[in-house]
């Protein structure tokens, strides 16, 4: 990954993310009003907010779903340094983890195909896919990671919430992403699927990895953070 970020001349950034009075407007209504952010590499954040507050669009402002108003005073939204990104590009320095994911990942898919779609940014595998023995090691690598390899020949479909939740950390993190984005990555667990999270959240956390969890609850938040 580090050679990666010199090829796209980024090596110099400190910053995984930079935002100046970030405005963002969707059907004529403000979602986001002059939000200013910076996340440094390696830095564990925590955003807070009752439900509706805005987390959820900033989250997807992040990973260019949504686009912010131009700003007078040049760009208002960088990421890794530079402010222009492909989305693909994009999605190879962040792994997303949500709800919204969740229900569309909740098909009769395998779940070390699922994985393995981290490296492509879909959901399965396709024909026009070219999996590589490399890419099925560091596949099974991760499942090993999160303690999870069980679960590899299982459909999503048969998963429960937390066992499903486990897997698209997974594929979120099998391509080495620079960041991992949890958008209320707890809702819905049991007690027993919280704790399994959380464990896995805070061995990645370790690693060094940046975590940035978006939550309502703060009993989401671990001691990393």
């Amino acid at each position: 990954m580090a050679e990666e970020l010199k090829n796209l001349g980024i090596e110099h950034s400190p910053f995984l993310l930079e935002m100046k009075n970030v405005t963002v407007v969707r059907s004529g209504k403000k979602i986001l009003d002059s939000v200013s952010l910076s996340i440094e590499l390696g830095e564990h954040v925590a955003i807070i907010g009752p439900n509706g507050s805005g987390k959820s669009s900033l989250v997807k402002t992040l990973t260019k779903e949504y686009h912010p108003l131009v700003g007078t005073e040049g760009p208002v939204l960088k990421i890794m340094g530079e402010e222009t990104w492909h989305v693909f590009e994009l999605r190879k320095l962040l792994g997303i983890v949500s709800g919204e994911l969740q229900q569309t990942c909740c098909r009769q898919i395998r779940v070390f195909d699922v994985i393995l779609s981290g490296f492509f940014s879909s959901i399965g595998i396709y024909y026009n896919h070219k999996v590589t023995p490399e890419m099925e090691a560091r596949a099974e690598e991760i499942l090993e990671f999160l303690e999870i390899s069980h679960l590899a020949d299982r459909l999503m479909s048969d998963l429960s919430t937390g066992e499903a939740r486990r897997v698209l950390i997974g594929r979120a993190l099998v391509h080495d992403p620079q960041a991992l984005i949890l958008d209320e990555p707890a809702n819905s667990l049991d007690l027993k699927a919280m704790y399994s999270f959380r464990q896995s959240v805070r061995k990645i956390a370790q690693s060094g990895k940046s975590v940035i969890l978006v939550t309502h609850n703060l009993q989401d938040v671990i001691p990393e953070i």
